[in-house]
């Protein structure tokens, strides 16, 4: 049996009487307190050693090296590092430390963008029938027309210099008219109630409907009578409105409905290639007006009276624009 001294560091057996141990150089002594100052009764034992594959005693793990949070990004970061691990922030740059979460100075959450206050936007169609050009309405009012307007169509002629405004009311989006010449149109879903007199889009053509007035055949003063074409009964009359405010085709209808389109209808506009075959009618129906599209391509406008609210996928049509409501 071997006889010797045993490293207390790397746990290898040396000879007697060995100062240092060949190993890992520290020091040997049978005296505890000779050699370290500290009785052996009060040290810790060293851990023990773990060996190879070889079965040669190894030196035990090192104790852990203490971490420190980095400034930035709040990642244990090893003591002595310039530089954050996680972040890459300098870790030798003093920063003022916060005393409380409120009041903490630099990185803060940013906010995102005026989108993300938006409940709506307005997205404008091409003329492929595409999407174009988005305008989000993140604040109270949001004017529209020819100049000088958030929502602007410089080269557009027939807008006004402002012509509408969309804003919320209740939590609802509004489109009012900002009393424009031309007007502002929503596209008909269905069926609607319109009042006498309101005009209203089918492909390129503004059109009006109104009651046939009952006028008696009468002569005037000297017993003459007024010569022109006979009257034939009619309940209800449609008229187109052409640029620049003349009046061209008007039709009378007995039945109090008046069907529209490109071909086989009561008005026909065959050079159109914005009109289906069969597009629209007006219809005077228990004492109201009521406009339907019968399920064209490109929708069928009235014109609004004021003000009109909107929901998610309606169109909106002024001046040369066709925009679509988007709600959030």
């Amino acid at each position: 049996m071997d006889v010797g001294l045993v490293c207390d560091q790397c746990s290898t057996l040396v000879a007697m009487g060995t100062a240092r141990c060949g190993r890992c150089g520290s020091a040997l002594s049978l005296d505890d307190e000779t050699r370290t100052g500290t009785p052996a009764s009060s040290r810790r034992p060293a851990p023990p050693s773990k060996a190879t594959a070889g079965g040669e005693a190894v030196a035990p793990p090192s104790e852990p090296r203490a971490t420190v949070p980095c400034p930035e990004c709040h990642a244990p970061v090893l003591t002595g590092n310039r530089f954050c691990g996680n972040c890459g922030a300098r870790m030798d740059v003093a920063r003022p430390r916060p005393s409380a979460p409120a009041d903490k100075p630099g990185r803060r959450t940013q906010f995102f963008g005026a989108i993300q206050a938006a409940r709506a936007k307005l997205t404008l169609i091409r003329g492929d029938g595409l999407d174009g050009v988005s305008f989000t309405l993140a604040g109270e009012d949001h004017l529209a027309g020819r100049v000088d307007c958030p929502i602007l169509f410089a080269e557009d002629p027939f807008l006004s210099p402002v012509h509408a405004n969309f804003f919320y009311r209740d939590g609802r989006l509004v489109v009012r008219d900002e009393g424009s010449t031309n007007g502002v149109f929503v596209r008909v879903t269905g069926s609607v109630e319109i009042a006498i007199g309101s005009k209203f889009l089918v492909g390129e053509q503004m059109l009006d409907a109104h009651l046939v007035a009952d006028i008696p055949d009468e002569a005037i003063e000297d017993g003459t009578y007024f010569f022109s074409s006979p009257r034939r009964g009619a309940l209800l009359r449609v008229v187109q409105t052409l640029r620049g405010g003349d009046t061209g085709v008007a039709f009378c209808s007995s039945t109090g409905t008046v069907r529209m389109g490109r071909e086989g209808n009561d008005i026909d506009f065959p050079d159109d290639p914005f009109i289906s075959g069969h597009h629209a009618q007006v219809a005077w129906e228990g004492g109201r007006l009521v406009l339907t599209d019968l399920g064209s391509k490109n929708g069928t406008f009235v014109r609004i009276a004021g003000e009109h609210t909107l929901d998610h996928g309606d169109y909106v049509f002024m001046g040369q624009q066709l925009l679509r409501v988007e709600i959030v």
